[in-house]
């Protein structure tokens, strides 16, 4: 046997602030239809005035230690730290108690939770960590355009935890293949113009709105869909399964037709494709872990299920992994949903 990287407790976490689409700005112009007929999204929630990152991804961690610090790693993805720098999972890491062990940001915006997994399964497969605890957040209402109404419907706050230990590459919970990608070529589809280097070195202010996120949506929506049909297409051909083998995908929820047409183009029953976007939106890095969460508090994932999980993101980045689903008995129901 090899060492391979075993999920052992999953938690979810959504600020208690709500927004549904009836209380969507008036400016914006939309009904609880229109927004649901486009996006699937009924609802999203916002972490609130002085609420940052670092405070629901504290939120998300304590659920799933609950009490536990025996970690020898920890690492946060995100594409919205506290700060641009330092790196916000030593800060997390203090704020747990966790003692002076390696912390480090991953940042492959919403593929950042599939990278991190990658990550941490290197970790335990060099010998580094016996137990990671890794962490997903992201608070993406800091940070956009009050006058996109695009971004504005889709994107909500929320943070997910995963503690993963050393196993056996048999057992139920081992994370037994992945897939990653990305095309930098692209990367003006999904960015925040200013704030960094690039924009630092001309010397010049930001112009109006540059500290926003920005996002073309028609061509963001084409590569979703090809990037993780390909990803997961792949992965499935390396594992030797067939997509009649596989019992749940769990995608990045962006938006319900992203997910409708990957299931299609897969050949994958849509009543496989599991999800939690109508009830939180788009919420980044955190979104395939609280899914994840939900789902199997829910009963939508049950031990020994074939679960393959993929995202897409700037980057542009993609990626996927695959598991046979264990029996979690810390799984946490995410609070205020």
């Amino acid at each position: 046997m090899t060492r391979s990287c075993v999920v052992e407790a999953l938690a979810g976490w959504v600020p208690p602030l709500r927004v549904t689409n009836d209380q969507l700005p008036e400016s914006w112009g939309v009904t609880d239809s229109w927004v649901r007929s486009r996006t699937g999204i009924g609802s999203r929630h916002r972490a609130g005035h002085g609420v940052a990152t670092s405070d629901l991804a504290l939120a998300a961690a304590e659920s799933v230690l609950r009490g536990n610090d025996s970690v020898d790693a920890l690492l946060l993805t995100t594409s919205t730290p506290d700060h641009p720098l330092p790196a916000t999972a030593p800060s997390l890491a203090a704020r747990l108690g966790l003692g002076p062990i390696p912390a480090f940001d991953v940042s492959a915006v919403c593929s950042g939770f599939v990278y991190a997994l990658a990550t941490a399964a290197g970790w335990v497969a060099a010998g580094l960590a016996e137990r990671v605890l890794l962490v997903a957040a992201d608070v993406y209402s800091t940070m956009l355009d009050p006058t996109d109404r695009a971004a504005g419907i889709v994107f909500g706050d929320g943070a997910g935890a995963v503690l993963l230990r050393r196993g056996e590459d048999d057992e139920p919970g081992a994370l037994i293949g992945f897939d990653l990608g990305s095309d930098g070529g692209h990367a003006d589809l999904i960015m925040v113009p200013a704030g960094g280097a690039r924009h630092r070195a001309t010397g010049r202010s930001p112009a109006d709105g540059d500290h926003y996120f920005r996002m073309h949506g028609s061509e963001v929506f084409k590569h979703a869909i090809t990037r993780m049909d390909g990803s997961v297409s792949t992965l499935l051909e390396s594992l030797g399964w067939s997509v009649d083998e596989v019992d749940r995908l769990v995608g990045h929820q962006a938006n319900a037709r992203i997910l409708k047409a990957v299931c299609e183009r897969l050949g994958l029953p849509a009543d496989r494709c599991v999800g939690n976007l109508a009830e939180v939106g788009n919420t980044g890095a955190a979104s395939i872990p609280l899914a994840l969460a939900q789902a199997h508090a829910d009963g939508r994932l049950r031990p020994g299920q074939r679960v393959v999980v993929a995202a897409f993101g700037g980057g542009l980045t993609w990626g996927s992994a695959a598991l046979v689903w264990p029996d979690l008995s810390h799984t946490q129901v995410i609070p205020h949903l």
